[in-house]
Formats: C-alpha cells, sequence, structure tokens
C-alpha cells in the first residue's frame, strides 16, 4: 500500500490553479489521456476534484475515486458536474465491472495508492487498450514541494510496476519534481 494521503483539512490548497499547473497542466493531461466524447473515466484519488473538472467536459462519465469522504464533501460544495459521479473507494478494490472503463487518470495520487493489488484492479476495470495516465511527485525531485521524497517513486519505477501489471508503456518523462507515464492495457 502506499504512504499517507492528503490532508483534507489542506483540501483548499488542492485548487491553487497557479500551483497545479505548475506541475501537470490541463492540457498535457488532455493530451495524455486522448479522450473521445463517448469514453467513461475514472480519476484515481480525484480529492476535491480540480482535474476531474478538466476531464468531465471531454466525456460522457467520470467516476471521481477517492479514499477519503471529506474530500467528496469539498467536491460537492464546490459543485459537481453533471457527468461525475463520486466513488468512495480505494483503488485495490474498484466497484466496476470488469473492462468497463475507457481511461483512467492519477495526478499526484499514485503514490498514495500503489500496490500489486491495486495496479491489476486497475488492468481489470479497464477494457483491452485502455489508457492510463499517471503524473506524480518524483523520487527524482528536489522535494521542494509534495510529499517527502522517501514517499516517491521515479517514472522508471512506475512504468516497471504498470508493464508488470500488464500495462505497454506508451511514454514516459520526467521533470524536476515530477514524472508523467503513460500505459495501455494489454489484456
Amino acid at each position: 500500500m502506499g504512504h499517507h494521503t492528503f490532508d483534507a483539512t489542506k483540501a483548499s490548497k488542492l485548487e491553487d490553479a497557479a500551483s497545479r499547473y505548475r506541475y501537470v497542466s490541463r492540457d498535457e493531461l488532455l493530451w495524455a489521456l486522448e479522450l473521445a466524447s463517448s469514453e467513461t473515466v475514472v480519476d484515481l484519488g480525484s480529492g476535491t476534484g480540480f482535474y476531474t473538472d478538466a476531464v468531465a467536459p471531454h466525456v460522457e462519465h467520470v467516476y471521481a475515486v477517492d479514499i477519503q469522504e471529506q474530500m467528496h464533501d469539498v467536491y460537492r460544495e464546490k459543485g459537481l458536474p453533471e457527468n461525475v459521479e463520486l466513488v468512495t473507494s480505494g483503488v485495490e478494490s474498484l466497484p466496476f465491472a470488469d473492462n468497463h472503463l475507457e481511461k483512467a487518470v492519477s495526478t499526484m495520487t499514485y503514490h498514495e495508492f500503489v500496490s500489486d493489488e491495486a495496479l491489476a484492479e486497475l488492468a481489470r476495470v479497464l477494457e483491452p487498450g485502455g489508457r492510463v495516465v499517471v503524473a506524480d511527485w518524483s523520487a527524482e525531485g528536489a522535494g521542494n514541494a509534495g510529499p517527502p521524497l522517501t514517499e516517491r517513486f521515479t517514472a522508471t519505477d512506475a512504468a516497471t510496476a504498470l508493464r508488470d501489471a500488464g500495462f505497454d508503456i506508451e511514454f514516459q518523462a520526467t521533470r524536476p519534481e515530477t514524472f508523467l507515464v503513460i500505459g495501455d492495457n494489454n489484456e
């Protein structure tokens, strides 16, 4: 299992666009996902819905999955797009049928949930060819923002774990504090 989750009492920090987009922009996320209007997407560790809101206008349905009901409360207060459904769940036990989803995204939450069980579950719920996009804090970063370096992974670590879970790695990049990995389900 990953490390501690984000402190829900500090949820307002998750809505700071200048800070959030510094590490992964909306345009980069949309590019990586290659969304189609008929798709269903899951946002893993959706928090206050900051990035969920970026995805929602481009797809049919988004499941905003978070293990903390408090984060869903903040998102409800902010206002949910009509095509977003809140789901309180860990990634290791997603309440979706096999091959139910076309895309999955994790922005700055991979380090919180990664495990063999969680990645196997992700492969189960994504259709064959379904895409996962992971943008997270890099263990190769300086540690000036985000979780402690000891709780982070490298892009290579994430790509290897995803490959081991049945994903073909389509793209991998490391930036000063973060990484981006894109994988397609080869099941």
